[in-house]
């Protein structure tokens, strides 16, 4: 069993400068981190033995692949990635940098980050050339540091999807085939379809799904749910629309967001349900209100990590910025300073990189 990470030693002075807040570096080069010694496994090695060969998540697990109803590794095991979403871009482009991502590989031992591309609110619409070059710098610093990169199209309102069904085409054809070497990328092709109906959402699905594959066939490639990816929970409905209707293709994933101050047990369970009969990857949760605001429900989150951990669905959470809301786990002005230690991290912050940092495996 390959082992999650453990925190990566550096250098002494790399870690004193995360324990005090200071910036590391941005021009810091990616270190992998150390694999964790097994549970139970601690007197494995003997005394004066070299460390094991550092392993970083994509050296470990390589192309993923959907196996049944979970997210498998190369080797056909089942993993669960754990890992943070940037938060729009066009706004918070700033906070994605060497040093930020360095702390999220090397510190947090994320797995993986969500790289959101608003098309409406100042995103994609406005200059796609910008932002799909700004896409793939992204992808090459996550690549560079062995991390998974999930390309979201965080189409938002309107919630129909086929509103942007030509913008998607153009944005995911130029994605694919720039990235189509790499074994790292994850498509999620619909943030939160809302205010229409699953069929529709469907269909959207069943027109990407083939522009994607066109250029890159064997990448995972996730799909929105209805009201705003709450397997339509919020508009009244459950996961039986998808569950009895699922999208016609292979190698798909639905997704799963909740606020854990704001969906309680009713979307717990429908959740619970969906994830024994369809592949579910949650690309999107906070701990507070499903505005990202107020106090945080960590008894709330924690059942639904529980739940994470018992089946092995995979994680983002919401968001890696410095926001003035309490979703975003950074401090106001951590970003433009360059400061992405603990000691800049909110309430929110330190509890989601305590539970990326001590899962024990993939």
């Amino acid at each position: 069993m390959v082992s999650r990470r453990a925190p990566i030693i550096v250098a002494a002075v790399t870690a004193a400068l995360l324990a005090t807040g200071t910036a590391v570096a941005s021009g810091l080069p990616a270190v992998p981190a150390a694999p964790a010694v097994e549970r139970g496994d601690v007197a494995a090695e003997p005394p004066g033995a070299a460390a094991p060969a550092a392993v970083t998540p994509v050296e470990a697990n390589g192309q993923l692949t959907v196996c049944g109803v979970g997210l498998c590794n190369e080797h056909g095991k089942q993993i669960q990635l754990r890992g943070m979403s940037t938060h729009g871009t066009q706004w918070y482009s700033q906070c994605v940098t060497d040093g930020s991502l360095d702390t999220l590989a090397s510190d947090w031992n994320a797995d993986v980050v969500r790289i959101s591309t608003y098309v409406q609110e100042g995103g994609y619409e406005t200059d796609p050339a910008r932002f799909t070059a700004l896409v793939n710098r992204y992808i090459d610093m996550l690549t560079a540091r062995g991390m998974y990169a999930i390309v979201d199209w965080h189409m938002l309102e309107p919630g129909d999807p086929n509103f942007n069904l030509e913008r998607a085409k153009t944005f995911f054809t130029a994605i694919a085939e720039r990235n189509s070497g790499n074994n790292n990328i994850i498509y999620e092709v619909a943030n939160e379809p809302h205010g229409v109906s699953w069929q529709t959402i469907k269909g959207y699905h069943e027109q990407i799904i083939p522009v994607i594959r066109a250029k890159d066939p064997d990448a995972v490639v996730l799909l929105g749910t209805r009201a705003w990816s709450s397997l339509g929970v919020s508009e009244g409905s459950n996961e039986s629309e998808v569950v009895n209707n699922p999208v016609d293709a292979s190698n798909v994933m639905y997704t799963f967001h909740f606020y854990a101050a704001s969906h309680g047990q009713e979307y717990l369970d429908a959740l619970s349900r969906a994830a024994d009969r369809i592949p579910m990857f949650i690309t999107e949760f906070g701990t507070q209100d499903y505005a990202g605001e107020g106090g945080n429900d960590f008894a709330m989150s924690q059942r639904y990590l529980d739940l994470a951990a018992s089946k092995k669905i995979s994680w983002v959470n919401w968001n890696f910025s410095d926001d003035h809301r309490s979703g975003a786990v950074l401090t106001e002005g951590s970003c433009a300073s360059g400061s992405f230690g603990t000691g800049n991290l909110k309430e929110s912050g330190r509890w989601i990189r305590d539970r990326i940092r001590t899962a024990d495996d993939f």
